[in-house]
């Protein structure tokens, strides 16, 4: 699917990327990049830290993007395993995250990511396995 800057702009207006901090850079021919600049609010226990959850959420919404960009109209991609292994400390203003599908089956698509700091230096990396989803007026369903 071509990824227009409009389809990232609105995506980029969902709640939850707005509330987290999170803004979608870019996506297509499956690789995607996103940025996370956290509010303090997102930053416990400590200032400028960001919770682990924040950073897993980042790379979850970073590798769904690049397994996104590969699929037909009409279909979505889920979740349905995640690894992520936190290598140093979050601290800083932003953060940035990498995406890149490895491998797609029919009905499966297998990404890597990581995320680095503001210095280049990688926090965190992480894989994760996707469900291809056909999209009705009903709401999802498995593809067939």
């Amino acid at each position: 699917m071509d990824i227009t800057d409009e389809i990232i702009s609105n995506g980029n207006e969902n709640s939850l990327y707005g509330t987290l901090g999170i803004h979608v850079e870019e996506a297509g021919e499956g690789e995607a990049t996103a940025v996370l600049e956290p509010p303090a609010s997102v930053c416990w226990p400590f200032p400028e830290r960001p919770h682990g959850g924040i950073l897993f959420t980042l790379m979850d919404t970073t590798m769904a993007w690049a397994v996104f960009s590969l699929l037909d109209p009409g279909h979505n991609c889920a979740t349905i395993n995640m690894d992520i292994q936190y290598i140093l400390p979050a601290k800083g203003e932003k953060f940035f995250c990498t995406a890149k599908t490895t491998h797609q089956t029919g009905h499966l698509s297998f990404v890597r990511a990581e995320i680095k700091d503001g210095d280049g230096q990688i926090l965190t990396i992480g894989q994760a396995v996707f469900r291809i989803i056909e999209m009705d007026l009903d709401g999802f369903r498995t593809s067939s």
